[in-house]
C-alpha cells in the first residue's frame, strides 16, 4: 500500500520591519549674535578657533584673528600676543580675543602648551582691553 500524504507549503515568513531607530539631529551651526551677549557668541567663537586649530595655520595668531572677522565678529574689537618670540621661535602659547560690551571679552588660548583650544569668557581689563597683545592689521576679511 502506498500511502500519499499531502505537502502543503509552509507560510511564507512576512518579512520584519526593521526596529525605528530615532535619527539624530544635529545642531544648527552656531551664529553670532550682535547684539547678545558674549557667552552667546561663545559657541560661534569656539568653533572657529577649532577650525583653524585643525588647520595647517594653528599656530598664527593672525589666522585666527582673519577667521574671527570673516565669522563676523568686528576686527577693531580685537587683539592678539605674539606667535613668535623675539628670536624667532614659535610661541609655547597665543591668545587672541575679542572685545565684547563694555565688560567682557571672548579669549582664546592655542599652543603646544595649551593641548586643546581653550576659549572663555572673561572681564575686561582696566582701559577696555582683553589682553596685553596688539591689535591685528587689517590683513584679511572685515
Amino acid at each position: 500500500m502506498l500511502l500519499l500524504s499531502g505537502c502543503t507549503a509552509a507560510p511564507a515568513p512576512t518579512p520584519s520591519r526593521p526596529a525605528a531607530h530615532p535619527t539624530p539631529t544635529s545642531s544648527p551651526a552656531p551664529t553670532l549674535h550682535p547684539d547678545g551677549a558674549a557667552a552667546e557668541n561663545l559657541p560661534l567663537f569656539t568653533m572657529v578657533v577649532d577650525q583653524v586649530w585643525a588647520s595647517p595655520s594653528k599656530t598664527s595668531a593672525q589666522a585666527y584673528v582673519d577667521a574671527l572677522a570673516t565669522a563676523g565678529f568686528t576686527r577693531a574689537d580685537m587683539q592678539m600676543t605674539a606667535d613668535a618670540s623675539t628670536v624667532g621661535n614659535p610661541a609655547e602659547s597665543i591668545q587672541f580675543s575679542v572685545r565684547w560690551g563694555s565688560t567682557q571679552c571672548l579669549v582664546g588660548q592655542v599652543g603646544p602648551s595649551t593641548g586643546d583650544p581653550v576659549t572663555a569668557v572673561l572681564p575686561q581689563l582696566a582701559g577696555g582691553r582683553c589682553l596685553i597683545g596688539t591689535t591685528p592689521s587689517t590683513s584679511g576679511a572685515q
